[in-house]
């Protein structure tokens, strides 16, 4: 009998290599952090993350006075201090800085913040690398992420504490996979049924036709109302920024088929 052929052992994670450097450097950061002070800490997390009222001075026309204003009303009085102390920092050296509509992605509040991030990542950056490849994978990622913070700044224009977290890009990429992740399965030209990552994209009229998107995007939405605004048994260390959740979805909805090496399958087949 001829000898039979050495087996090799496929990966735990057949991960992308992209994704893979996206998890290193999401959680290097974050463990990084912990070599540094609480006082550099606290400047980086300022200085990087997204902070509404320090947008709405630059860009919007709003007075500081007007977030001081809304502080005092709006904050309860054991937290009043504290807060005006940190808005005359934020908004006392005058500087947008719109990068950080980019680099609050890469600040995560705390270990099981960017954990489950990085699952998230994992599960449906994946298709999106396979499908579409580094280069516009990133560019979804990108644009989902400042889709999501100016989404969050602009619902919240006064608000002076920092919003960080992945969350919006990754958002992004879970709104671009519902445009193929549960299209019907097609045959490859190959003569084999297709992987996820190769089913055509469908149309808008096959997606509001389709129970099993209509029912991702139901449990999507569900799931953020309850944690922004039941926080379910203590499970969130801090306020969820569902605003950002919302526009990285929406910018990742509406730029995937631009986005999108594949054609649409077609509306109806003729005979």
């Amino acid at each position: 009998m001829p000898p039979q052929p050495p087996r090799t052992r496929e990966p735990i994670l057949n991960l992308p290599a992209v994704i893979t450097l996206c998890l290193v450097v999401l959680i290097g950061i974050h463990a990084a952090r912990l070599l540094l002070s609480d006082e550099s800490d606290f400047a980086l997390i300022i200085d990087w993350s997204v902070i509404p009222a320090r947008w709405a001075v630059a860009f919007g026309g709003v007075q500081a006075s007007e977030v001081m204003s809304a502080l005092r009303e709006g904050a309860p009085d054991d937290t009043v201090t504290p807060l005006m102390g940190l808005a005359q920092y934020v908004l006392g050296n005058d500087e947008a800085r719109p990068w950080t509509a980019l680099t609050y992605a890469f600040l995560h509040g705390s270990w099981a913040h960017v954990l489950i991030n990085s699952v998230w990542l994992a599960a449906f950056g994946t298709p999106i690398v396979r499908r579409c490849g580094a280069g516009r994978f990133f560019i979804l990622c990108a644009a989902s992420a400042i889709g999501g913070a100016i989404f969050y700044a602009a619902m919240n224009p006064l608000q002076i504490l920092p919003m960080i977290g992945a969350s919006g890009a990754v958002s992004g990429l879970m709104a671009a996979a519902s445009w193929f992740m549960f299209a019907p399965a097609a045959w490859h030209w190959e003569g084999r049924l297709t992987q996820p990552h190769e089913k055509p994209r469908e149309t808008l009229w096959h997606m509001v036709r389709n129970r099993q998107v209509l029912i991702f995007l139901a449990i999507w939405f569900a799931t953020n109302y309850v944690f922004a605004f039941v926080e379910p048994l203590g499970l969130t260390d801090a306020s969820i920024a569902w605003e950002a959740h919302i526009g990285g979805f929406l910018v990742g909805l509406a730029i995937f088929p631009f986005l999108d090496p594949l054609p649409a399958r077609p509306k109806r087949i003729s005979a």
